[in-house]
């Protein structure tokens, strides 16, 4: 990593208060995470109570605002910068604007002079125990209208509703649609089953699986066309994996497995025949028929890579590569090494940090969250890959360190690089 600079770390509250926030959130595991039907009701009962045209429970990281739950937009995330919710982060506060058009900071927004035509906001803070923001309980409406102490205490009191929703899902061990592990009960039983192979020195695999093109199975046939697709998956993977497997559901299209007792051989193996049974199935919906395919990330438990977190983070780094060279396929995180010209394995750490893309001799500034990191390597994930090039210089101010990059393998929203 002779290219890297470590950064001054600037003492400023702001920073610092930021990277907690991000801690606080990655604690609470819930990015990305499955649909969940509480959380649906509480949207619903936005738009009911404040006859509005759209409600929304977010989280919001380094990068994005991503909606746990929302109704009355197609879409599942927007830009941070381009988010209204922001501005409640930044303050610690709920924000009010009774007219956006009156507002200097969202007059020229597009959500107000376009298609949108987003007219009233209120946003509530998601507030945890220890008072980090982690993101908003938002109504959004197409009419100027006031907002008075009472509405405020209700808006108040759904963001309650919901914030304690989010500690109960804590608890949670199963995942309500597919019966598979939650995220945290999986990573519970996996961290034992990880130092039990490092202690009596017995081999442990890792895979993780996406289904391909799930957006447009949503997108095409319906949620609740999307939910039977990921009810079939789930039951597939578990009718071919052995009892002594672990089996969870990490998001929204997202499944992991934890194979004990399995070098990475037998793993490409066992991923293959999971390939093979869900590619050789389609599933019905109503007079519907839909084919399903999924692309596999596999890892192996080493000498460096001895917790859940590093094989999770291997798995989801050649999980990505698959989905890059064309989906429907099984790469190794060893493959993936060998491309990257790596001597040696690299541990890498589920993190959630604020990263910055640097380029064009630093005239271009692009927002990312960093989603894991090694000592030569991350996974980062950006709004859009659009106009991004190959090599780039990668700041994460709250680690000082800035470093040159370059692409090895990148998926929509997602990138995986080595350090230069």
């Amino acid at each position: 990593m002779t290219a890297t600079r470590i950064l001054e770390k600037s003492p400023g509250t702001t920073m610092q208060r930021e990277t907690e926030r991000l801690s606080a959130l990655q604690e609470l595991d819930m990015l990305d995470s499955p649909r969940e039907e509480g959380f649906d009701r509480i949207v619903r009962l936005i738009r009911q109570i404040f006859d509005v045209e759209i409600g929304i429970v977010s989280l919001i990281d380094a990068h994005r605002q991503w909606y746990k739950a929302c109704d009355g937009l197609a879409f599942n995330e927007i830009e941070r910068e381009a988010s209204f919710c922001r501005y409640v982060v930044a303050a610690e506060e709920a924000i009010i604007v009774p007219d956006a058009t009156l507002d200097p900071r969202f007059a020229d927004h597009p959500a107000v002079t376009g298609d949108l035509h987003v007219r009233f906001y209120a946003g509530m803070p998601l507030r945890t125990k220890t008072g980090h923001v982690i993101g908003t309980v938002c109504v959004v409406g197409k009419r100027a209208r006031s907002f008075g102490m009472r509405e405020i205490d209700i808006l108040r009191e759904l963001a309650g509703a919901a914030m304690d929703r989010i500690e109960l899902l804590q608890t949670a061990s199963t995942d309500s649609l597919t019966e598979a592990l939650t995220r945290r009960a999986f990573k519970t039983e996996a961290d034992q089953m990880v130092t039990l192979a490092s202690r009596h020195a017995h081999a442990l695999s890792c895979i993780v699986l996406d289904i391909d093109h799930f957006k447009s199975i949503n997108d095409t046939y319906g949620h609740a066309a999307g939910d039977v697709v990921l009810k079939a998956v789930s039951a597939t993977c578990k009718a071919t994996l052995r009892t002594t497997d672990l089996f969870g559901r990490f998001g929204g299209e997202e499944f992991v497995v934890v194979l004990p007792y399995v070098d990475m051989d037998g793993a490409m193996a066992t991923a293959e025949r999971l390939r093979k049974a869900l590619a050789g199935q389609t599933v019905d919906v109503g007079d519907k028929t839909i084919s399903v395919t999924a692309s596999f990330g596999v890892a192996s438990r080493s000498l460096t890579g001895k917790d859940i977190e590093t094989l999770l983070a291997q798995a989801d780094a050649a999980m990505y590569r698959a989905k890059q060279e064309g989906r429907n396929q099984c790469r190794s995180w060893n493959a993936l090494q060998q491309d990257a010209a790596k001597a040696a394995e690299n541990t890498r750490k589920r993190v959630l940090r604020t990263g910055f893309i640097l380029f064009d001799e630093r005239k271009n500034l692009v927002n990312c969250s960093v989603k894991s990191l090694g000592a030569d390597s991350a996974g980062l994930v950006v709004s859009d890959t659009d106009g991004l090039p190959g090599e780039f210089l990668l700041q994460i101010p709250s680690d000082g360190i800035e470093t040159a990059c370059r692409v090895i393998a990148h998926d929509g929203k997602n990138l995986e690089v080595v350090f230069q």
